[in-house]
């Protein structure tokens, strides 16, 4: 059973925006200049979900896991951050249904918040290029504090920032890192059933709720205790 919350935090990629399309394309671009084999979108969309950095060592190896070549790295992150600052948003979407979620939370009066590992120099333009930035009275980024989830730090952060107890609070994601960081901070979790979870069923990781669309969030906190 849901509680009803007070605060209401939400996850970019894989929750709000679609960012895949500008994030395959930057990696495949990367690679060209690296004379590298491309990946395509399919393959990039099982890889996305901790931070650019973890992405770039993914798609050296073309794999989720392991480690590509230091010197590789070096040479490879500089190109595809100067990619991306480029084409943050131009063929990023936010998903059906999160414009109207959000109007709901925001008519109902709940506060609200955006928590992502996504870097502020990514994160904040993305918001606002997809006009959603202002509904977010805090963006906590994922340079935002020395911590990015699964650490709870980022959801704490917002909490005091709103003057919230966690036990008051729910996190909205799409990953098994937005589970463990709102398991951590004593958050309620509900997730988005097409987000990116490197493949896998996001109901195995046990959040409180799975909704298809933003739009049923409003179904869950009108039922809610």
């Amino acid at each position: 059973m849901i509680n009803k919350p007070d605060m209401i935090l939400i996850d970019v990629d894989g929750t709000l925006v679609d960012s895949v399309p500008d994030l395959a394309w930057c990696v495949d671009a990367m690679m060209q200049q690296l004379d590298m084999p491309a990946h395509g979108e399919a393959k990039v969309r099982n890889w996305v979900g901790n931070g650019v950095e973890r992405l770039v060592r993914r798609a050296l190896i073309g794999q989720l896991e392991g480690e590509p070549d230091a010197a590789l790295f070096e040479r490879a992150y500089p190109i595809f951050l100067e990619l991306y600052a480029e084409n943050t948003s131009k063929r990023s979407v936010l998903y059906p249904g999160v414009r109207e979620g959000l109007d709901y939370l925001k008519a109902a009066g709940y506060k609200l918040g955006c928590v992502t590992n996504k870097a502020a120099r990514f994160t904040e333009p993305l918001l606002r290029d997809l006009g959603v930035a202002d509904y977010f009275a805090i963006i906590v980024s994922g340079d935002t504090l020395p911590q990015s989830k699964p650490d709870p730090a980022p959801l704490l952060h917002a909490a005091e920032f709103f003057g919230v107890q966690p036990t008051h609070s729910m996190m909205v994601g799409d990953s098994v890192s937005d589970v463990k960081a709102s398991r951590a901070a004593g958050f309620q979790i509900v997730c988005m059933s097409y987000g990116y979870n490197h493949g896998n069923d996001i109901r195995d990781a046990r959040p409180d709720a799975v909704i298809d669309a933003l739009t049923e969030i409003r179904g869950l906190l009108e039922q809610a205790a």
